[in-house]
Parts: structure tokens; C-alpha cells; sequence
């Protein structure tokens, strides 16, 4: 086993951690709290390969593998986890979707210019009565005269107000359970799809999360994506990628807020010396780096496993529910190494705290991994 980045996946890291200093970093409070997403950067996003990293380059990807990924994730997190969020959804989700099923025509139609940076995608999943239980969805896809009919909403939609196209999973037989769901390709401007209510977040709040809705919404009858049928298989497919992702972000969330409190306490001075030379702050120091270090591993197992074209959902189950239970509690801690700074928005932790807290209920919650981590070692 290698631990270490290669040459070329050093450089990744390097030219992507010298973007989020200079063009994310100064401006992470002012998106926060405008909840503004940085669509002018999509040309340099493209240019960096960050909207299409794991899409090979016949249809206008970067080509790189899903270490180089969570490498990206990670630097981009560390400075503004909205930003690696929204990439993220488009990247593993919406991308990953039709890279996963989609036919030549719509990969070269839709994929590609997503990848090339042309405009992002939303992943359309949860709805109003189904988070976790995602297979009790109520939005509805009759085909008639040719076409597909959509009605039903969906909420917490990541990039919805400004996505390109939406991958939407709707019900196209009632009496088949979770195979009766198929997947659809629904374009922004398409009669009868609209974006409703935008999000007021606690956190991630530059990364934008509005509601779809679909209101006899007609689409021509090959955006479907595969057969019918398929779509909440080829779903559950997407999210084992779609965990490592949100891993990687964790990651980088608890190493920003690290290394914010260890600049904090290196400067801090307290009874004659800094609060670093103090034994309390020493270990809160020594055990947010071991969780992270854990968490990262996890997070690199399951990505170099993904890269070997292996089943992954135990471990990018696992890797999910370490690496952001980790990085609520390595956040939490940097707020308290901060002591009363940490609790103002003039310092980072504050900001890692509130964004942390998703990495542990987006792309399913902390109990919901157990439960599929539970059901994959009971197969063995």
C-alpha cells in the first residue's frame, strides 16, 4: 500500500489549494452571508477541471480518478465548504448520474457541456414526505402522446436555482415499489418545471438549495435515462460515490478548522504564554489531528477502492459517517480553542462549525449509514 500522492496528484493539490486561497478565501464571509454561489468562477472551475473531474475526456471531462477527486473536494472545502458542496453535487451526482446510465446521445448531449463547465446540474432525490425513505417519492412520470408528463415537487436541492438540467427520479409504476422509479433529464426552461422556495440555511449557505417543481411538466420521451424502471437502482449507485464525496468535504472541513485553532493558539497569549503550551489545548490539538488523519484514510481507501471499479457502499458508507462525525466534533473544538472568538463571524471556526453539521444528514444521515453499513456486514 502507497500513502502517498503521486507527483501529478500533488500538483492537484497544490494548484487547487492556490485557487481557493486566492479567489474563494477573501470572499467566504461575504457569500455566507449574502448565500450567494459564485457563478462567475465557472470558467475557472472549468478550467482547473473541476466540473468534470471523473468524467473521462471523450465527453469533456478532466479524465482524473477519484483520488485526485477527494483531493480536490478536500482543498476546496478546507477554505469554503458551499463551494466544494455545489461542486460536489454536480460533480458525483448529477455528472455521476448520466456518466452511470445515461445512453451516447444524452452523454454527449447533456454530459459533456456540464463537464466542460458550460452550466452545473442538480440531482433531484428527496421530496417534502421522503428524506431517508427515499423510495416513498410521490412525484409522478406518465408517458403520453409521445412524452413524459411530471408532477410533484422535490426540496433541499443543491444548485437548483441556477442548474443547467435537473436528474429527476420520479414514480413510473405505482404498483412495482422501488422499481417502478425511473430517472428523467428535465432542462432548465422546459414548460412546467420551476424553481420554487430557496433555502434560509444554517450552514453551506453560499451553496445554493431551493425546491423543483414540476407542474404537468412535458419532456420529450428519450430524457429518460435508461429503461424505466432503473432509476432508484442506478440511484443508489450514484450515492456510494456521492459518500465519498461528502467524506472528502468533511475532511477538509476539520482540517480548516484545525488548522484555524492551531494559528489561533500559536498567537493567543494567556497568563504569560500562548494557550498552545498549555497542556488542555495541546490535546485538543493532538486528538482533532488523529481523528482527521483517520478520516482521511477512510475517505482515501474508499476512493482508490472506487477507482478499481469495486462495490464501495459499506466503505464509502463508512468513510461518510467517520469523516463527518469527525468533522462536527473537530469544528466544535476549534470554536472552544477559540474560546469567545470562536463564536463571531471575524474568525473561521464559527463558520466550520455551522458548515459541518450537514456532512452528517446530506446524501444520508449518520443513522442511515449505520443501517447500511449494518446491512452489508450481515451479507458477509
Amino acid at each position: 500500500m502507497d500513502f502517498e500522492l503521486n507527483e501529478d496528484q500533488q500538483q492537484i493539490r497544490s494548484s487547487i489549494r492556490e485557487f481557493a486561497e486566492a479567489e474563494l478565501r477573501p470572499h467566504v464571509l461575504e457569500w455566507d452571508e449574502s448565500q450567494h454561489f459564485p457563478v462567475e468562477l465557472l470558467p475557472k472551475f472549468a478550467q482547473l477541471g473541476i466540473t468534470g473531474v471523473i468524467i473521462p475526456e471523450e465527453y469533456g471531462g478532466a479524465g482524473m480518478g477519484y483520488i485526485e477527486y477527494v483531493t480536490i473536494m478536500e482543498e476546496l472545502s478546507r477554505v469554503d465548504p458551499s463551494i466544494a458542496l455545489s461542486i460536489a453535487a454536480h460533480n458525483s451526482l448529477s455528472s455521476g448520474h448520466l456518466y452511470l446510465a445515461a445512453n451516447e446521445s444524452q452523454k454527449r448531449d447533456f454530459l459533456t457541456p456540464m463537464a466542460q463547465g458550460e452550466f452545473l446540474g442538480a440531482w433531484g432525490l428527496t421530496e417534502p414526505s421522503s428524506g431517508s425513505d427515499a423510495s416513498s417519492m410521490r412525484t409522478t412520470a406518465v408517458k403520453r402522446n409521445g412524452q413524459w408528463i411530471l408532477n410533484g415537487s422535490k426540496n433541499f436541492i443543491t444548485n437548483a436555482s441556477f442548474a443547467g438540467l435537473a436528474v429527476t427520479m420520479a414514480i413510473t409504476d405505482r404498483t412495482a415499489g422501488s422499481h417502478g422509479i425511473s430517472a428523467f433529464i428535465v432542462e432548465r426552461g422546459t414548460s412546467g418545471f420551476a424553481v420554487a422556495k430557496k433555502e434560509n440555511k444554517l450552514g453551506m449557505r453560499a451553496s445554493d438549495t431551493a425546491s423543483l417543481v414540476f407542474d404537468d411538466c412535458h419532456i420529450p420521451a428519450d430524457h429518460i435515462i435508461g429503461d424505466a424502471g432503473q432509476g432508484f437502482m442506478q440511484a443508489m449507485k450514484v450515492l456510494d460515490g456521492g459518500r465519498i464525496s461528502i467524506a472528502a468535504l468533511a475532511v477538509g472541513i476539520a482540517q480548516g478548522a484545525y488548522e484555524a485553532a492551531l494559528h489561533y493558539a500559536k498567537e493567543r497569549h494567556q497568563f504569560g504564554k500562548p494557550i498552545a503550551e498549555f497542556q488542555a489545548i495541546q490535546f485538543k490539538l493532538a486528538d482533532m489531528a488523529t481523528q482527521i488523519d483517520a478520516a482521511r484514510l477512510m475517505t482515501y481507501r474508499a476512493a482508490a477502492m472506487k477507482n478499481y471499479g469495486k462495490v464501495v457502499t459499506k466503505e464509502s458508507s463508512m468513510a461518510k459517517l467517520f469523516a463527518s462525525e469527525v468533522a462536527v466534533r473537530v469544528a466544535e473544538e476549534s470554536v472552544q480553542v477559540h474560546g469567545g472568538y470562536g463564536y463571531i463571524k471575524d474568525y473561521p471556526a464559527e463558520k466550520y462549525w455551522r458548515d459541518s453539521k450537514l456532512c452528517t444528514i446530506g446524501e444520508g444521515t449518520s443513522e442511515v449509514q449505520r443501517v447500511v453499513i449494518a446491512r452489508q456486514l450481515l451479507r458477509q
